[in-house]
C-alpha cells in the first residue's frame, strides 16, 4: 500500500447510494486545534487540588472529548471527588494562560480548510468562549464565519448525537448529508447516533498515548485519517463507503 493510501483507509463495506456530503462539522480541540494534551495536563492537576488522583490514561479514557459539565459529574459520581466553583476558575485561567504561550493548529489543517468546497462548521464539547479562544489564537476563527457551535447549546453533550443535530439544523443541512471529524470515541459515537458519517482523526499529540487508533476504529468510522492534508479528497472518497457494521 503506497503512503497515501496508508493515511486513510477506507471502510470495506459499501452502500448503494450515498448521500453528497454537504457539510463538513468539526471538532475542535484535537482536530482543528492540537490542545488536548495541554487540557489533561491542567485536568490532572485539577484533580489533584480537589484532593484526589486519577492516571493521565484513565484521564484520556473516559474524559476525551466530554464536556467539562460531564467530567466534573463524573468525577463527584465515580471517583468521589468534588470540584468547587473555585477550582474550575482556576483551572479555566490556567488553561487559557497556557493556551496563549502554546497552542498550535493541528498541521495543515489552514490548507484544508480553504481546500474544502462544502460549507464547514464547529461542533464542540467545549465552552464557546474556550471554543473561539483556540480558533482565534490558531488563526482559525474567521474561517468558520460565526458557525461555531458548543455542547453548552444542548441537554446532553456528547457522546449523545445532540450536538451535532443542532448544528446540522442550524446550517439548514440534513444528517444524512453531513460529514463529521472527530478524535474522540464518545465523538465518533455521537456522529454515528445522529445517522453522520464520521472520519476518525487521529493525528494529535495527544493520539498516540491515548490510544486513539485502535479505540475510534473500533468504532466503525467511515474512514480513518492521520494527516489533514488530504481531507478535501478523503470526504471526496466517502461518496463509496458507508458504516462499518
Amino acid at each position: 500500500m503506497n503512503a497515501k493510501a496508508d493515511t486513510a483507509v477506507l471502510s470495506s463495506q459499501q452502500t448503494a447510494e450515498p448521500s453528497a456530503c454537504k457539510l463538513v462539522i468539526f471538532d475542535c480541540d484535537g482536530v482543528l486545534v492540537d490542545s488536548e494534551s495541554i487540557a489533561v495536563d491542567l485536568l490532572l492537576e485539577l484533580i489533584r487540588a480537589a484532593g484526589g488522583e486519577i492516571t493521565r490514561e484513565v484521564a484520556y479514557e473516559r474524559f476525551l472529548g466530554c464536556s467539562l459539565a460531564r467530567i466534573v459529574t463524573e468525577l463527584q459520581d465515580r471517583h468521589q471527588i468534588r470540584v468547587t466553583e473555585g477550582l474550575l476558575e482556576s483551572m479555566r485561567i490556567g488553561l487559557y494562560d497556557r493556551f496563549r504561550k502554546e497552542l498550535q493548529p493541528v498541521p495543515a489543517i489552514a490548507d484544508a480548510l480553504d481546500r474544502l468546497p462544502q460549507p464547514f462548521c464547529v461542533a464542540s464539547s467545549s465552552q464557546p468562549e474556550r471554543i473561539r479562544l483556540s480558533l482565534s489564537l490558531t488563526g482559525l476563527e474567521e474561517r468558520f464565519d460565526g458557525n461555531i457551535f458548543s455542547a453548552t447549546m444542548v441537554k446532553h453533550g456528547k457522546p449523545a448525537p445532540d450536538l451535532f443535530l443542532y448544528a446540522a439544523r442550524q446550517m439548514g443541512v440534513a444528517p444524512d448529508s453531513c460529514v463529521v471529524v472527530e478524535d474522540s470515541p464518545a465523538g465518533v459515537t455521537a456522529a454515528k447516533s445522529a445517522g453522520m458519517r464520521v472520519i476518525g482523526f487521529t493525528g494529535g499529540s495527544h493520539a498516540a498515548p491515548a490510544g486513539l487508533d485502535a479505540k475510534v476504529r473500533a468504532l466503525g468510522p467511515d474512514l480513518m485519517l492521520n494527516t489533514m492534508d488530504r481531507l478535501p479528497e478523503a470526504i471526496a472518497e466517502l461518496k463509496a463507503t458507508r458504516h462499518e457494521a
